[in-house]
Parts: C-alpha cells; sequence; structure tokens
C-alpha cells in the first residue's frame, strides 16, 4: 500500500508477530499504511499489501542505527507527516534453562540491551520525528507492561524496569507534546496469548477474574483505539489490559 497525502501514516515497532503483528492487520483493514521497524526481514507469509516496501529492517538495540533509521522514516514520509506512532518493540532476555533474571544474575550488558530496544528506542524517535507528528497531529502509544508496575514471576528485572521507566516517559511526552497537539498515551498488557508466553502461565490465567489469556487482536483494538479520534481527548494515561490482572 503506497501512501498519498489523505492515508494516515503509522510507524510501529516490533511489527513481526504477536500483538505487533494483529496491529499491522487491523490499521491495514481500516486503510492506513504502515511503516514497519522490526530486526528481522520483511516475512514473505505477511498478508497485507505493500509490506515490502513499507518495512525498515532495524535492530534497536543499537542506538546509532536508531538514529540513522529516522532519516530513512523521514523520507518515506512524502508529506512530511506521521499520525501513529507506536513502540511496541520489547526484549525480555533469560536464563540459560528459560528462568527469571533477577537484579543479582542479569548481566550488566543484558541491562544495556534491554533499555535500548524497551526504553530508549522511543525516546529516539519521538524526539527525532517530532515535527512529522506535529505536523500530523499524530498519536504516540508505548506499549508497557504489568510487569512495569509489580514483580513478575517470569519477565526478569531489567524488562520491568524498563517498563516502568516507559510508562513514566509516557507522562512526560504527553506533557511535552500536549500543546503541540500530540497525544501520547500507554498501554500495560497482562498474559497475552504471543510466542514468548513462558511455561506456568496457565497457572496465573487461573487466577484472573476473567480467567483466560488476551488476544493479540484485542490488545491492537485498544491501540487503534488511542490512535483514532475517538481518543481525542485522552492522553497521558496508561490503559491496562490484563483480563483484571491488577485489581
Amino acid at each position: 500500500m503506497s501512501g498519498t497525502e489523505s492515508q494516515p501514516t503509522l510507524l510501529l515497532t516490533g511489527a513481526s508477530r504477536g500483538i505487533g503483528h494483529a496491529t499491522v492487520r487491523l490499521f491495514s483493514m481500516h486503510g492506513w499504511r504502515v511503516i514497519t521497524c522490526s530486526r528481522h526481514a520483511f516475512p514473505e507469509n505477511c498478508p497485507w499489501p505493500g509490506g515490502r516496501e513499507n518495512h525498515i529492517q532495524l535492530d534497536l538495540a543499537d542506538p546509532k542505527s536508531t538514529i540513522a533509521a529516522t532519516e530513512e522514516i523521514k523520507k518515506r514520509l512524502a508529506d512530511g507527516k506521521l499520525q501513529a506512532l507506536v513502540n511496541n518493540a520489547g526484549i525480555s532476555p533469560k536464563g540459560p534453562d528459560g528462568e527469571r533474571l533477577d537484579t543479582f544474575n542479569t548481566d550488566l550488558a543484558d541491562w544495556g540491551r534491554v533499555f535500548h530496544v524497551n526504553f530508549f528506542a522511543a525516546v529516539v524517535l519521538a524526539r527525532e520525528l517530532k515535527d512529522q507528528l506535529i505536523a500530523g497531529r499524530g498519536s504516540i502509544v508505548n506499549v508497557t507492561s504489568i510487569a512495569g508496575s509489580r514483580v513478575h514471576p517470569f519477565a526478569g528485572a531489567a524488562y520491568a524496569t524498563s517498563k516502568a521507566a516507559l510508562a513514566a516517559l509516557t507522562r512526560e511526552l504527553a506533557h511535552d507534546f500536549g500543546p503541540h497537539g500530540v497525544r501520547v498515551n500507554a498501554i500495560a498488557p497482562g498474559e497475552v496469548e504471543t510466542g514468548i508466553l513462558s511455561p506456568g502461565t496457565e497457572k496465573i490465567v487461573e487466577t484472573l477474574p476473567l480467567r483466560r489469556l488476551g488476544l493479540p487482536e484485542e490488545v491492537a483494538s485498544t491501540i487503534f483505539f488511542l490512535c483514532s479520534r475517538d481518543s481525542s481527548y485522552v492522553t497521558g494515561t496508561e490503559i491496562e489490559i490484563n483480563g483484571g490482572q491488577h485489581v
């Protein structure tokens, strides 16, 4: 799908699976052009049109590459407008046997890598694309996590603290972007049916008020709402999407 002046554009990180994949499908279905950023090459089996030419292969763990990629993104915005930025990419390293890494046993290099992908990339993209977001009267959605507000049995310490930082960044960006007509919100998913669920998740699900996993499509629908005019007076908030896990 090629961009036109009347077609809104979404820039999405972490688009290759799960919540990101569902978000691309939903926005494409509603006529948006979606520019995807992922450390993976564009998968040939993706069903939406124009995916290959609107994909940028990028390792968000590399700050210099992230900054350089913003110049390529700007070139692809023919009218200089960006209507939505969704910071969905996230990594959570595990131990040799898939165990949770706490504050003591997380390697310092892993702390840096996690924060670059989960937090600093969002800072870089918001700063570097500030003019385009303002021109498009855009919306930013940061994907945080329930792990950002409590100790989680599977999510590691670096992941959890990076998501807590991203929630705080959401408030700061909302304050700074608000006078320019750009809204900034976050969503905090809980146990969602994706490819990164840990063994034992079913035990958590048994304690949830809704007694089931969330679906990527349910999360994508909330993202779409926050990027639409239906949420035109919503900014600086974090929406829990977790089947009542936070209560």
